[in-house]
């Protein structure tokens, strides 16, 4: 059946038939509507055209007609109509060439220039007539239309699933929904243990990277879903430890719009998604799912994931406690403008604040230097905590003896995991033809893999001290005694070097909300902590200066110093006097040191007055100058042996060094100075070593 619209010169050229579905889903269930597009090419044929002048185009099946950027089959026939090699369009409607305008009008006008005609299932239109172009142009806007209403319909029907929660999205590792619909827990025990346990070991240790470590250090998978849905035992990492503690559906709430389309700046890309801050989603149905956590917990866990975010200044959180020398790092405010203060290292522990500096490039607010505040609130902390220390290593203990139990339970419930996987492979293998190698060969291989993976499981649990049954929790009553009699145990532990600063840190924020300081004084910060509960402490911190001119009293230190010189005092006598009345050398925030005094005697060109004698003779003792005048030794080489450690012997407040005036005594020198032996003790009640 022909048309009058067909002329020869149409004839003469191509018939292309144009085929496309709009997803992969079309595809493969919707059959007939892919059968009558190919049949397209029979009604060419009854046009006039041969069968070998008849082009079929289906590259674009599977592909949206929204847009052209990513359809090549359009792309193509849009370049062999430019190129005058086709006469006819066919398509069964307009929405299987375009169903956007922007796409579609270039089109017609290149059909026009051309002398292309477009058919379909109505009829055959030539756009280079205003009759061919108003009716496909009409067909065109509808179909852009019809685009539009099927979005919102779709849109529509989603979202009001959405909002009652029966929107079948993917479920993570740990929930599962059967043939009704229905969510439950996976039925497989070591995916539920293992999940609590990831929730726990973090309520425990505060971050995703000491969970990652713990998981790790015990060889404990985690259970992950790949790209089909199914199950996974993968290594943990932070990425995947992080994924779990932020889904919110094991905190048993549906939740739809977790990410936004952030807009991409280059043309034709598709928008990339992008994470909504905080818990600001969409749509939150709770009580959804079977809850691995409760929903407060899993709020307090997003907080602390949030909170241990090296951005702290920009996001105003505390931070994670990291290994540097600053106590405060992270929870110290600025006294004068109220914002956070940052750390500078260079040059000595500086709490900064640099707000102001950075926002509008005014001058710093202020700058202290760390140590001196740290001190104090160290000591308001430990004695705040003296009263709870038995109960705090009560709970620690309880603590760690169930973390320890329930990690062997994890590693107890993988090694049945590995023993099944095993036995799996053995059936398969021995179910196996034995004729056919390239099979045998194969399943051999996956067994001797199981087994390999279950001996070194296996091995490590071995290792691993086991927990028993009737271990006390918590202190023995028989020990707690003991414990309390030692007395305050925490401030020896913050001294000891091997306890980490990252350690006392954390410490210092069980109790200390914020901190804020403010320099009273040149040589003075105020400083409030601000307490978990809202309790405050105020407290004065005395600051090191770089002169002695920078004292608030050093006039009044310069004249005493002038005057208890003239009275034939010395240095060390002064400095102790000195320190009793209130003063304290620049770098020091307690005490005068006999150093301080000697430069201010000598810069006003003072000299002590030689009395008879300095210090009291003790009878069969030696003092350094008179055993260096004994031996014949250098006075600078005692001094070197005693400062290293090599030769101890008692010391009196005054800070003289004593040595026993008898013959052992001096011998055991002889020999630490000839190298026969590499230290001395010369104390009482010790024996030469």
């Amino acid at each position: 059946m022909g048309s009058e619209l067909v002329k020869p010169d149409h004839l003469d050229r191509k018939a292309v038939v144009y085929v496309r579905q709009s997803t992969p889903h079309q595809v493969t269930t919707n059959q007939e509507s892919l059968k009558l597009q190919y049949a397209l090419s029979q009604r060419a044929r009854d046009l006039g055209w041969r069968e070998a002048d008849i082009d079929v185009i289906d590259s674009d099946l599977g592909q949206s007609g929204a847009a052209a950027a990513h359809r090549k089959g359009f792309k193509d026939l849009v370049a062999r109509v430019t190129l005058g090699e086709v006469g006819l369009i066919l398509s069964m409607d307009v929405t299987r060439l375009a169903r956007n305008c922007s796409d579609w009008y270039p089109l017609l006008d290149v059909c026009g220039h051309r002398r292309c005609l477009i058919a379909d299932r109505d009829g055959i239109y030539d756009p280079g007539t205003p009759n061919g172009r108003l009716l496909l142009g009409l067909k065109g806007t509808i179909s852009e239309l019809e685009l539009h209403t099927i979005k919102s319909r779709m849109t529509t029907g989603l979202m009001a699933k959405a909002e009652r929660g029966d929107l079948a999205l993917q479920l993570p590792a740990g929930l599962v929904r059967d043939p009704s619909g229905v969510v439950t827990k996976d039925p497989h025990l070591e995916v539920q243990g293992r999940l609590l346990l990831l929730f726990e070991t973090f309520l425990k240790v505060r971050t995703a990277a000491q969970v990652m470590r713990a998981f790790v250090s015990r060889g404990l998978a985690l259970p992950r879903r790949d790209r089909h849905g199914d199950l996974r035992w993968q290594p943990a990492t932070v990425s995947a430890v992080t994924a779990i503690l932020k889904n919110p559906a094991y905190a048993g709430a549906f939740v739809y719009g977790r990410t936004w389309q952030k807009p991409s700046r280059t043309p034709g890309a598709h928008p990339q998604k992008s994470p909504r801050t905080g818990m600001d989603w969409r749509i939150v149905v709770r009580d959804k799912y079977p809850a691995f956590i409760d929903w407060e917990t899993f709020k307090k866990i997003q907080a602390m994931l949030r909170d241990n975010r090296a951005e702290y200044q920009h996001i105003k959180s505390r931070g994670i406690p990291r290994d540097g020398a600053a106590l405060l790092h992270g929870i110290t405010y600025c006294g004068e403008c109220g914002h956070k203060m940052t750390v500078r290292y260079k040059g000595g522990s500086q709490y900064v604040c640099n707000h102001l500096k950075i926002q509008r490039g005014a001058p710093e607010c202020q700058n202290l230097r760390a140590a001196p505040i740290d001190a104090q609130v160290t000591a308001a902390f430990l004695e705040a905590v003296a009263p709870a220390e038995i109960d705090a290593l009560s709970k620690a203990r309880k603590t760690h003896l169930q973390s320890e139990r329930a990690l062997r339970h994890a590693e107890e419930q993988q090694i049945e995991r590995l023993r099944y996987q095993a036995a799996l492979a053995e059936r398969q293998f021995n179910r196996a033809d034995p004729d056919n190698r390239l099979v045998t060969g194969e399943l051999e291989r996956r067994w001797e893999a199981a087994l390999l993976e279950l001996r070194r499981a296996e091995e490590a649990l071995a290792q691993r001290k086991v927990p028993k049954a009737n271990d006390p929790i918590g202190v023995p009553h028989d020990l707690r005694a003991k414990v309390i009699a030692l007395g305050n145990r925490l401030p020896a532990l913050w001294e000891n070097p091997a306890t980490r600063r990252d350690h006392r840190k954390a410490l210092l924020r069980c109790l200390i909300e914020k901190v804020v300081v403010r320099r009273g004084a040149r040589d003075k910060a105020e400083v409030r902590i601000v307490w978990r509960g809202g309790a405050t402490t105020e407290l004065r911190a005395t600051l090191p200066v770089n002169a002695v001119a920078a004292l608030p009293r050093h006039q009044e230190m310069v004249e005493r110093i002038c005057a208890l010189v003239r009275e034939g005092m010395h240095d060390d006598e002064i400095a102790l006097i000195l320190t009793q009345e209130g003063h304290h050398s620049p770098w020091e925030a307690d005490k005068v040191l006999p150093v301080t005094v000697q430069r201010i005697r000598l810069k006003r060109r003072l000299k002590v007055q030689h009395r008879q004698t300095r210090w009291p003779a003790i009878a069969d003792h030696l003092t350094v100058t008179q055993l260096a005048n004994r031996l014949s030794i250098p006075t600078k080489w005692i001094y070197v042996q005693l400062k290293r450690g090599s030769i101890l012997t008692t010391r009196e407040p005054s800070g003289r060094f004593l040595f026993p005036d008898k013959t052992i005594a001096l011998q055991a020198i002889c020999s630490l100075r000839n190298h026969r032996v590499a230290k001395i003790d010369l104390r009482e009640d010790h024996h030469e070593k």
